[in-house]
């Protein structure tokens, strides 16, 4: 395996990139990856790639343009340097919010980049916990779509108390159902409704939270809006404590400030997005390395084995 398999990264999270390499015992590859004086991206892949399996570590979280400027030209370069394969890890698919057009003359965006990252070079695509499951259609190679799920459920089993799993929207409701499936908990709902971008409102909560513990389980918490608001409406109604999870720890704008002043006690977060220095040292965060997931993936795919176990 370690004399095909190449694995690469950007400037996004290159401290996953190295824990996914601990996990499979290669060495991160070699590649310089930097900008022009006017702010050009520049990729040089300094060893030989010909013929190789190779993977691109990229997740496309703040600064999403420059980072997903970034995947798309180390894509071009592999490809330019005959790499055999190119699969494009992704464990932050930037984007994926605009899949549709909620109101006219919008763009798709979650296509475009679709398209982007097909027509660069990739072979396949490696994510984890997109916004919207339908994006997987929106390319013409192979997606292998990853959950979260199991490393949050290894930790969030440690809670004993009676809880309760929270969807902070309807959206929301299927990745509330199958945690609460898994830890023979009761569901509630968030009825929300967003006024405009980033912008939201809870108007009430659906089910019993009364005397529980409630964990909030989202797939992206960026503004931190709705689930501070959330917390605070479970809080109205009786809960013991609120927690939060979520795959994707954007927090964006005051989110840390939110988080930090809200009711939540604890927010459990992976990281396919490195915190910022800020959100590092809040106390109520905590981190899951979804590392070992990843690596795993990869080998399988590496190995044209079954990646369908680790689909739940």
């Amino acid at each position: 395996m370690v004399n095909k398999l190449k694995i690469f990264t950007g400037n996004a999270n290159p401290d996953l990139a190295l824990r996914i390499c601990s996990y499979l015992g290669v060495e991160i590859g070699k590649a310089r990856v930097g900008t022009f004086s006017d702010g050009e991206v520049q990729v040089i892949i300094e060893e030989s790639v010909r013929g190789m399996d190779t993977f691109v570590v990229q997740p496309t979280c703040p600064p999403v343009n420059h980072n997903l400027m970034e995947l798309l030209i180390m894509v071009d370069a592999l490809k330019r340097a005959s790499a055999q394969r190119i699969t494009v890890v992704i464990p932050y698919y930037g984007y994926a919010r605009q899949d549709r057009k909620v109101v006219p003359r919008t763009s798709i965006s979650a296509r475009l980049v679709a398209n982007l990252i097909t027509v660069a070079g990739a072979s396949r695509v490696l994510t984890m916990d997109l916004h919207a499951g339908q994006i997987q259609g929106f390319f013409d190679i192979p997606v292998d779509h990853l959950y979260a799920l199991p490393v949050q459920l290894e930790y969030l089993k440690k809670i004993r108390d009676n809880t309760v799993i929270v969807a902070p929207d309807a959206g929301g409701v299927e990745r509330a159902r199958e945690l609460a499936k898994r830890l023979n908990a009761s569901i509630a709902i968030i009825d929300k409704r967003r006024e405009k971008e980033n912008v939201s409102k809870v108007m009430h909560l659906v089910g019993d939270v009364r005397d529980k513990v409630a964990i909030l389980i989202d797939d992206i918490i960026d503004t931190g809006g709705t689930i501070v608001q959330a917390a605070e409406a479970i809080m109205r109604n009786g809960a013991q404590s609120v927690m939060a999870s979520c795959t994707h720890p954007v927090l964006s704008g005051a989110a840390v400030e939110r988080i930090r002043d809200s009711e939540l006690i604890e927010l459990v977060v992976t990281n396919t997005i490195p915190l910022s220095d800020e959100a590092k040292k809040l106390d109520k965060i905590k981190v899951l390395d979804v590392a070992p997931l990843l690596g795993e993936a990869i080998k399988r795919i590496h190995n044209d084995e079954s990646v369908s176990s680790l689909f739940v």
